[in-house]
């Protein structure tokens, strides 16, 4: 067995997705049935995922769900990662399973903790579950009060756009790391409801805007990331000074499918999308991480989907293209085509805005599609 220097990991955490069991109903949950085919992994199953996790170099593992909190076997599995591989852990929850025990387990291991919360009071518990608010609201002052609150997360949808502001100063109030805004990925219930739950491209336009300047606001307080890919355009067009450098070393929005990222579900397998249920390439089973990782940096599909010269319509035209290239998980859900133009963004490129008949020709070929 090749030893990895830690250094030279490819990727500073991986992320599994534990269960899919939760105790809440977001409206915009990407659970999908018809893809939860398998038991989770067993416990010794999970510590063998660890144990590549750890010769993957990765120092941060991750912990998602489902609601994590439920999985009954899962700080045997944090101690296992601390104790035998000294790994950073660090978890989501939505507060809903909080109790004193579970709070006394995480700081014993010292997990660093995010908070789902998804807009003030009446808008949160809308989306995710009546009282939902409140739990968190409480989780997030236990955790603030021995320095594990690591991050906010909030995902956007029409009912919360406009609330942008409201997690970025519970983050400030409550001393987070981060606070993290996802755009909304059309998997599993949010495919449902997704008439009800889009935001449009404009109402995307004005809450990153508005991001932004929160972004400023809190610089050097509370880091602030969005996981979209068109927010590097919105910074590209108003910090170009800067840009690069936080493009670079400070934004985690680009579109992963690529092969940018591998995480693992709960049955194992590995995927290149954290949203997209579709795409699977092995599994931790009977493939060791490293070389689903190297799979993936040759697999053909993933090569096509890194050239930007193979997306189509908007997308393929557009200026920022290279910075961007939209979400090609959204793209396939609304057109059926992995490579076409992501249509949450209203963006029009430069080429466009020049001459209006390119424009036009390029309506009416997508309206033939």
């Amino acid at each position: 067995m090749n030893s990895v220097n830690p250094t030279t990991a490819p990727l500073f955490m991986v992320v599994w997705r534990c269960t899919r069991n939760c105790v809440g109903s977001c409206t915009y949950c990407s659970y999908v049935k018809e893809y939860a085919k398998d038991q989770e992994l067993s416990t010794a199953q999970a510590k063998k995922m660890v144990d590549e996790m750890a010769e993957f170099g990765s120092k941060w593992f991750g912990i998602s769900g489902g609601e994590p909190l439920v999985r009954p076997d899962i700080w045997e599995i944090i101690e296992y990662a601390e104790k035998e591989h000294n790994l950073n852990v660090s978890l989501i929850t939505s507060g809903f399973a909080w109790d004193e025990e579970r709070f006394d387990k995480l700081r014993k291991y010292n997990v660093k903790t995010a908070i789902s919360i998804d807009g003030e009071r009446e808008t949160n518990d809308h989306i995710r579950r009546k009282g939902g608010y409140d739990k968190a609201l409480h989780a997030m002052k236990k955790l603030s009060s021995v320095g594990l609150l690591d991050c906010l997360v909030t995902t956007m949808t029409k009912y919360n756009i406009h609330q942008m502001a409201h997690t970025a100063a519970l983050a400030e109030e409550y001393k987070a790391r981060s606070v993290v805004y996802h755009n909304l990925v059309p998997v599993g219930r949010a495919s449902e409801n997704m008439p009800d739950l889009a935001p449009t491209p404009e109402q995307y336009e004005k809450a990153f805007d508005e991001i932004y300047d929160i972004q400023r606001k809190l610089y050097g307080k509370v880091k602030v990331n969005v996981y979209a890919p068109f927010y590097a355009r919105i910074v590209r067009q108003k910090n170009p000074v800067d840009f690069w450098d936080w493009y670079h070393e400070g934004y985690l929005g680009r579109c992963t499918i690529g092969g940018n990222y591998i995480g693992i579900t709960e049955n194992g397998d590995y995927r290149s999308c954290g949203f997209h249920e579709g795409y699977r390439i092995g599994n931790v089973k009977d493939t060791k991480l490293r070389t689903a990782w190297e799979e993936l940096q040759k697999s053909p599909l993933h090569l096509k989907l890194r050239d930007k010269n193979n997306l189509k319509g908007r997308c393929g035209i557009c200026e920022y293209r290279e910075i961007c290239g939209g979400c090609r998980t959204r793209a396939e859900y609304y057109t059926g085509d992995l490579f076409e133009s992501d249509p949450a963004c209203g963006y029009i490129p430069k080429v466009l805005r020049e001459d209006p008949k390119c424009l036009q020709v390029l309506e009416a070929s997508q309206k033939k599609q």
